[in-house]
């Protein structure tokens, strides 16, 4: 099952996260900042899948990927497949890029809930929802259909 989905910035500052295994708020900035140590220590040509045990307990891995000034990291537990979560981990930043037109850090800061729609609410995996995004004018086209 797929425990937290974040975007932060590559200071360490959370853009969007999402758990969904719960954790107190109080520990959610704990959570960020020991990931953010994890990630930020590592090279650039390593494996971009991390076993996290110590940060979210026994059994727990994570998948990221890190793009300009953003890592997009997904929290798993053993159930899942690594390499579907990598994939996951692809299909979110295409949807996003697809919304925004190349997403880069400030429209995820500036459209928050925009894309925090990408991120269903209570399923247990993400699910993406193209519908929830509006066009930008009312004379572009939206999935082939004029609005």
């Amino acid at each position: 099952m797929i425990q937290a989905v974040m975007v932060m910035s590559t200071q360490g500052k959370p853009r969007l996260l999402k758990f969904y295994s719960y954790q107190p708020p109080e520990k959610h900035q704990d959570l960020v900042r020991g990931v953010f140590q994890l990630l930020s220590a590592r090279p650039d040509n390593v494996s971009n899948f991390v076993k996290v045990d110590a940060i979210f307990g026994p059994g727990t891995k994570l998948v990221y990927k890190h793009l300009a000034t953003l890592y997009f990291v997904f929290v798993f537990d053993s159930s899942e497949n690594e390499l579907a979560v990598l994939d996951l981990v692809q299909v979110f930043v295409e949807t996003l890029d697809r919304c925004f037109k190349n997403v880069c850090e400030l429209d995820i800061v500036f459209n928050f809930n925009k894309a925090g729609e990408t991120v269903k609410h209570n399923q247990p995996h993400t699910e993406v929802n193209f519908r929830a995004f509006q066009p930008l004018s009312r004379d572009q086209s939206f999935y082939g259909q004029k609005i």
